[in-house]
């Protein structure tokens, strides 16, 4: 009898591996695994430029063989691996392979030698061992990667790679040293002076230690028709308009060490975040991010030409990093109190509005010179202002209403609703306790039977940290029904009436108080310039209220009641 399988595999990045050759061996293996059984594979799940850091679910085709599952008329009676330290990381399988025992679907995988019985506690310990040695393959590729590319930047100054830095252009160094890539015909390159953009280099550094400031610099460059970056560089920045040079193109010029004649790597960072801190399942998402100047690589040695010296680079830096008067050209202003401070944004560039003194009153603006606005693309004023005064009254009194008695019911019933049940997350901590307690008993069983101890221990270690995060989480959600559980609708009805209370008190406090306030409330402002018009939203319960004020005063409530 003819046994229909799905082929599941995976390949990590197109320009590293060959998809193709990929797929070939890790099929191969598969039906080799199932051809004795009178197996045949009838679907195919095979991810490709996906890391094996992604949980399943985040990998598109082995998140529709999971949703595959779910289908009665599947068409395939079980899942064939092609190779488990490609499909499974870390402990992606114990997430993963409940969901197949749960939809009866089998799982085959050519270590086992079959499908994985589910009820086989070496079956487990088998996938669990591929699943740490992937995580522990891909955290070795890494530090040898990263150790050869600090080599290489700080021995031989080896140019690594990314788009050359404005001012400079990419000329050939010779062949490449691996002879593998260099049979390919791949070569080294270096950077040297572009003619065209180096004098801009030189005449940004030598004008803003003459005292002009990077806004008047980028207004300055763009008056005169110097193309910015984006401009000059079609090919690489055809996301940007190029119109106009913004300030960060030039203070990003002005840090840079490169221009010293010195190569300079690990200056960003490829950092791994949890996309949920409460689903850690879900896995992480990568950023890039800053590093910290000591963690720079520095080449020993002048790798290219120089744009500036050192000494003038420096006295850049200086000037850059100080905090007085004397470095920006302003005057020391006497900071005022903002009762709206970081509340108020601007509806047209989605900007933070900044507080702004005038005339004795407190203002909020939103500074968009004409040349960034055209750069992307936005009507936008060159300043926009918006008075405090004529805010705050309308506020106030929407604020003093929104908790009146005649809304208490509804708010009620929503706050209520609203609450999380703490129970299904209890159990899984618990779960995840007695799972790893389980998986300690095993390993304490195979070091007993003659195992390898520093294998086991590593198992171990890894265990015990999953079984230390279960226990925090846990005594955080206990902690939490503890101290702040589903609260009863006196509680919640107390709770209101305090905050009544607050805001009954608003209209006479002070700026500073106010603000606390309104942090307390999660008001945000987002000001319409051509209807002179504040939208109004707080976030102090899982509701939201939104209301229109103005200079002529309260427009009527959301349609919400609240």
């Amino acid at each position: 009898m003819t046994k229909r399988f799905a082929f599941a595999g995976r390949v990590s990045t197109e320009d590293q591996q060959d998809p193709v050759a990929s797929r070939n061996w890790q099929l191969n293996r598969a039906q080799a695994l199932i051809e004795p059984v009178g197996g045949v594979i009838v679907a195919e799940y095979f991810d490709i430029a996906h890391t094996r850091a992604l949980p399943w679910k985040r990998r598109p085709r082995s998140a529709a063989l999971l949703e595959a599952l779910k289908d009665p008329n599947r068409g395939f009676d079980a899942v064939v691996i092609g190779e488990p330290q490609r499909a499974f990381y870390g402990n992606q399988f114990g997430l993963t392979h409940p969901v197949f025992v749960h939809y009866g679907v089998e799982m085959w995988v050519p270590e086992v030698g079959g499908p994985i019985d589910p009820e086989s506690e070496a079956h487990d310990m088998v996938m669990s061992v591929f699943g740490g040695m992937s995580k522990a393959e891909r955290q070795r590729i890494k530090v040898r990667v990263r150790a050869a590319m600090t080599a290489q930047a700080k021995i031989e100054g080896r140019y690594l790679g990314g788009r050359p830095p404005y001012g400079y252009r990419l000329a050939d160094a010779g062949p490449h040293p691996n002879p593998a890539k260099a049979a390919d015909g791949r070569r080294l390159h270096r950077l040297e002076p572009d003619p065209v953009t180096a004098p801009v280099v030189d005449r940004i550094f030598a004008d803003y230690l003459s005292g002009t400031g990077i806004h008047a610099l980028a207004e300055r460059l763009t008056a005169d028709g110097v193309p910015s970056p984006s401009a000059y560089d079609r090919a690489r920045n055809p996301h940007r308009s190029g119109v106009a040079w913004a300030k960060g193109a030039v203070r990003a010029i002005l840090t840079n060490p490169r221009y010293t004649g010195h190569e300079v790597w690990n200056k960003q960072r490829k950092h791994e975040r949890l996309l949920d801190v409460e689903d850690v399942a879900l896995g992480h998402e990568t950023k890039l991010a800053w590093n910290p100047q000591e963690a720079w690589v520095y080449s020993d040695s002048q790798a290219h030409s120089a744009l500036v010296s050192q000494d003038l680079f420096r006295q850049v830096q200086q000037r850059l990093h100080a905090r007085n008067a004397a470095s920006t050209g302003r005057a020391v202003r006497t900071r005022h109190p903002y009762a709206l401070k970081g509340r108020m944004f601007h509806s047209s560039c989605g900007r933070r509005m900044q507080g702004n003194w005038n005339n004795g009153t407190a203002h909020y603006r939103c500074r968009f010179p004409s040349e960034y606005a055209l750069a992307n693309t936005l009507d936008h004023p060159r300043t926009v202002y918006v008075r405090e005064d004529a805010v705050l009254p309308p506020l106030d009194a929407w604020l003093a209403t929104a908790f009146a008695p005649d809304r208490i019911r509804h708010v009620l019933t929503a706050l209520e609703d609203a609450q999380p049940d703490r129970d299904l997350r209890v159990e899984a901590a618990r779960q995840t306790l007695a799972d790893c307690d389980r998986k300690l008993a095993r390993h304490r069983a195979a070091l007993e039977a003659g195992a390898d101890p520093h294998l086991v221990t590593t198992w171990s270690r890894d265990v015990q940290k999953e079984r230390a995060a279960a226990e925090y989480e846990l005594a955080r959600i206990t902690g939490e029904h503890r101290n702040h559980g589903r609260m009863s609708r006196d509680e919640i009805r107390a709770l209101i009436d305090v905050l009544g209370g607050m805001l009954t008190v608003i209209r006479h406090a002070d700026p500073t108080g106010k603000a606390e306030i309104y942090k307390t409330l999660g008001l945000r402002l987002t000001y319409e310039h051509e209807t002179r018009k504040v939208l109004a939203e707080t976030r102090p319960a899982p509701t939201m209220c939104v209301v229109k004020v103005s200079e002529g005063g309260l427009e009527p409530p959301c349609p919400c009641g609240h």
